[in-house]
């Protein structure tokens, strides 16, 4: 009821009018499930923004560790820790390369029991989702999920194999709506939130399995459509990105201390294969097998320098494959805009250790950057549009803070602004504006 200024109730009126209730909006999610780091996109609960998933961090390093003494399975930084601080049980990382592969469908030992690697990738994804409904106060049942332009390379039936496992495991874990993105679009469009004007933007998003482009129209009168396939003109990408650097960074610098490439008794280099799936972070662990760890042993007579296989068979022995590898991960961080980084390999022998710096990281994955920029030029090329067309290179991605990666780009494209992105979230903002419009 109104009053009158004197005090007299005044007569209320009330006037017959249509109206809606609201419903609160349901949230939805955007998640960027990558090979070496993941990030989940929250909106519809509140403002659109990033999930803390591990203590206060955005992003989740994907790795899984299965703990036998804690009889535990922990997540991230803190499988990683778990596994080097010495407690027994399996670590996994670099999860999504299993989508698209033969070994999706098979079954590897965990602490004594037989586990598929699909139900290993349903637990992963069953906890990104966890922390943004924790975030989100319920139950977050709608998703865009971001995928590389390939899961694999020149094989479309796998390619579509690899994306119908995710659908299916999203489903399994609670989600009722899912679609897609490609990742270079999705970060497109977080990048897209920023501009003041229209640009012709290749995107480039270098992670730790693919690499992935996409020449889009971008600008303030664009974004808020839904349909935006007219603006994107081409997308392509390879199945090389971080993990790849890693793997030959560590043949070049850590392999060469255990043997690789050094003279067998007959003056022939001792057979390598042992060494690629050494350094190859989802292969690893099957060296650890009775049979694997048999067929090593019987390598030893090829060696003219015994104690190169000593060195071999103490890490398979031992089991310090990852650690190895995430020494070399953490050098190739520490040399990626210059310096040297000193790798101290004292537990697989006293007094081991190498030394890399810029320029070896840059022998390391010569011939990976040529294929990375060739895909680039070449998604430029599939629309039509020359490389001095383009205005802006947009660069995101966990491996893109390679100083030498970035001037390979720089140079295929040398009249473009080079704009550098958020490396790890980027793409998740991107899915969740994504999201955003298909859901809101």
């Amino acid at each position: 009821m109104t009053l009158q200024s004197g005090g007299t109730p005044a007569r209320l009126r009330v006037e017959s009018r249509p109206f809606l209730i609201l419903a609160p909006m349901k949230p939805y999610a955007g998640i960027d499930f990558g090979t070496s780091n993941s990030a989940v996109c929250l909106g519809g609960a509140g403002p659109l923004g990033l999930v803390a998933l591990e203590q206060d961090r955005p992003t989740l390093p994907s790795a899984v560790f299965y703990n036998a003494d804690e009889q535990t399975t922990v997540f991230g930084r803190q499988a990683v820790a778990e596994y080097q601080a010495g407690y027994s049980g399996r670590l996994l990382r670099s999860l999504k390369s299993l989508l698209g592969s033969e070994l999706l469908g098979e079954t590897t030992l965990v602490n004594g029991r037989s586990v598929a690697y699909r139900e290993i990738i349903s637990g992963f994804m069953a906890h990104l989702k966890r922390r943004a409904e924790e975030q989100a106060g319920g139950a977050v049942e709608r998703v865009v999920l971001g995928r590389p332009v390939h899961f694999v390379d020149d094989d479309a039936t796998r390619d579509r194999a690899a994306e119908n496992s995710m659908r299916e495991i999203a489903g399994e874990i609670g989600f009722r709506e899912v679609c897609f993105q490609y990742e270079p679009i999705a970060a497109a469009f977080d990048y897209e939130t920023g501009l003041d004007r229209e640009v012709l933007a290749l995107v480039v998003d270098i992670g730790g399995g693919t690499s992935d482009f996409s020449l889009v129209r971008l600008g303030p009168d664009r974004a808020g459509k839904l349909d935006r396939s007219a603006d994107v003109l081409a997308s392509d990408g390879v199945h090389i990105a971080g993990t790849d650097f890693d793997q030959q960074l560590s043949l070049v610098s850590v392999m060469p201390c255990l043997g690789l490439n050094s003279p067998g008794r007959e003056g022939k280099p001792v057979p390598s294969h042992i060494y690629f799936e050494l350094a190859t972070w989802h292969r690893i662990n099957f060296l650890y097998t009775p049979r694997a760890l048999s067929n090593a042993e019987t390598l030893r007579p090829f060696y003219k320098t015994p104690n190169f296989h000593n060195r071999l068979m103490k890490v398979l022995r031992d089991r310090e494959g990852h650690r190895l590898a995430g020494l070399v991960e953490d050098a190739k961080v520490a040399v990626a805009d210059g310096g040297r980084n000193r790798m101290d390999l004292a537990f697989v022998e006293k007094g081991l250790m190498t030394t890399v710096n810029q320029e070896t990281l840059a022998f390391a994955i010569d011939d990976a950057l040529r294929r990375i920029v060739d895909t680039a030029l070449e998604t430029v090329k599939r629309a039509n549009v020359t490389a001095a067309e383009v205005d802006t290179v947009y660069i995101t991605g966990g491996s893109t803070g390679i100083r030498v990666l970035r001037e390979a780009i720089a140079a295929a494209f040398p009249g473009s602004e080079q704009v550098i992105g958020d490396p790890f979230a980027s793409v998740a903002r991107g899915l969740g504006v994504y999201a955003g419009r298909v859901y809101g």
